[in-house]
């Protein structure tokens, strides 16, 4: 048998400011752009990705497989149409060339120009330019459903870890369903629900409550049998579109009745333990300064600061500088802080020189209309301690061993606080974005990072304490700052007294 493999991942922050082009989607690859063919292959082979576990599963029963396109970007604003034209084009032509069946190494949550659900979107095309081709998918656990991207997949797999730590993991599920139907036997029936809620990302880790013990309860079902497969999305809630939410899909065998009575059941009942703890999605927000005092406070460290309201891993420009002010303004001593997104600044740096002095204004150069928020950037003067190419290769469990860049970065020691500024965005939920410059994080008392859940499959491992703080930023948990519009409504919890079964 032959199959088509391709990547294409991206979630879409709509309030974001930062343009999501085609060059955007070249996150893994040192080309500035998506990798294909061979080259893309080979970027993903051995990585914690669903595409290498589709490799290898293909490879495991002595098919071929072509794969087209590797696609990744950091979480951003909306992709542009030509970008998704361009992508999705690659991804179709594949299979017009012929094939048994397509995997799909996906996000679920990208919105493209005029396309809410830009997966849907290419799912649709490729059912229409190969009818009958079995179709298997693997999403992130942030995806947002809509009925385009469930009616054109046969099954569809999701990540149940936050940080996302079973990528790999994710893809063998959804590809195993996929052969046991190639081979007869079985006939994957989806099963899904959107309910009407928008949870915060910092509740949302299955790891503890609320969330816990409902993706318990699917694992469990998938693993004794009940049904072929079973994910819970915590979906991604900075997205102004209509069918974003939490949602819950079953894959049942309809060669069973009694199996797709079973998936029924379970649906209603995971459906049900998720909206029974719907206030318990909704997290408490303190003041940034008294988050920061209360940091002050601790005795050992390394302390992590998690700076949850400007983290690129969920489309935030990475420059908002006011939480890393008021640590300064704070007095806050022995720090690290970034990674910080500001190429100009790392110019001026780096013609200044390792070793010598210099005054430059750090970060606050991205607006964002949608908030109404304004930059501003923080003025620093240090010596620029060292300069680096930012390439590292992920040690950690969450993408591990892929290669990925800063691009040219800076570490400037001010006062003995030290501020790592780069060239390209990247979400710290791996200590190489530090350590490959030489900065030993258990020696610090503070480490100061822009993060939601992710930085926890890296940094957790060394936190002696972590604190969370509220900074400004197109991330924030407060969800009366956005303009929401285009969101189905009732929705909890702006809507209070919404009902399960709102439209």
């Amino acid at each position: 048998m032959r199959f088509v493999i391709a990547l294409m991942r991206h979630e879409t922050n709509t309030f974001s400011p930062i343009p999501t082009p085609l060059s955007a989607f070249s996150r893994g690859s040192s080309t500035g752009a998506p990798l294909y063919g061979d080259d893309a292959a080979r970027a993903c082979q051995g990585t914690n990705s669903a595409a290498a576990a589709f490799m290898d599963l293909v490879r495991a029963q002595g098919d071929e497989f072509v794969m087209p396109l590797m696609a990744n970007a950091v979480p951003s604003g909306v992709v542009t149409r030509e970008a998704f034209e361009s992508m999705s084009a690659t991804i179709i032509e594949a299979v017009r060339a012929g094939c048994d069946a397509v995997m799909l190494d996906l996000h679920g949550a990208m919105v493209a120009e005029g396309l809410a659900d830009a997966e849907g979107e290419l799912l649709a095309r490729i059912r229409a330019a190969a009818p009958g081709i079995p179709i298997a998918v693997s999403l992130d656990f942030h995806a947002n459903f809509s009925a385009a991207l469930v009616d054109n997949a046969t099954v569809i797999a999701g990540y149940r870890t936050y940080p996302h730590v079973d990528v790999y993991e994710t893809g063998a599920r959804a590809a195993r369903t996929l052969m046991a139907a190639l081979r007869g036997e079985a006939r994957p029936v989806m099963l899904w629900r959107t309910l009407p809620m928008l949870t915060h990302m910092l509740r949302q880790t299955p790891r503890e409550q609320p969330m816990k013990d409902i993706m318990d309860r699917a694992i469990a079902a998938e693993r004794d049998g009940e049904v072929l497969n079973v994910s819970v999305f915590g979906g991604f809630p900075l997205a102004d579109i209509p069918h974003t939410g939490l949602t819950v899909l079953v894959v049942a065998d309809g060669n069973q009745a009694d199996r797709t009575s079973a998936g029924a059941r379970l649906l209603d009942e995971l459906c049900a333990a998720a909206w029974t703890r719907r206030a318990d999605f909704v997290f408490p927000l303190e003041p940034m300064e008294v988050s920061i005092a209360r940091a002050r406070a601790a005795q050992a460290g390394p302390v992590i600061l998690v700076d949850h309201g400007d983290n690129c891993g969920a489309g935030g420009p990475t420059d908002e500088m006011t939480v890393l002010g008021e640590v300064l303004r704070q007095g806050l001593e022995d720090v690290v802080a970034g990674p910080y997104w500001d190429p100009a600044a790392v110019a001026i740096m780096v013609a200044a020189g390792v070793g010598n002095t210099v005054t430059v204004d750090v970060g606050g150069k991205t607006d964002t209309p949608a908030l109404g928020l304004k930059g501003k950037p923080l003025r620093l003067t240090g010596r620029v301690r060292c300069v680096t190419d930012g390439s590292y290769q992920v040690t950690g469990p969450m993408f591990t061993g892929m290669q990925l860049s800063l691009g040219r970065t800076v570490v400037l020691d001010v006062g003995g606080t030290l501020v790592v500024v780069c060239e390209q965005p990247q979400e710290p939920f791996d200590t190489g974005v530090f350590t490959h410059a030489g900065i030993d994080l258990s020696r610090r008392k503070y480490v100061l990072i822009k993060s939601r859940q992710h930085f926890r499959a890296g940094f957790e491992p060394i936190a002696k304490e972590i604190v969370l703080v509220a900074g400004p930023g197109v991330c924030s948990s407060d969800y009366s700052q956005f303009p929401f519009r285009n969101l189905r409504r009732p929705i909890y919890p702006l809507d209070e007294h919404t009902s399960m079964h709102a439209a």
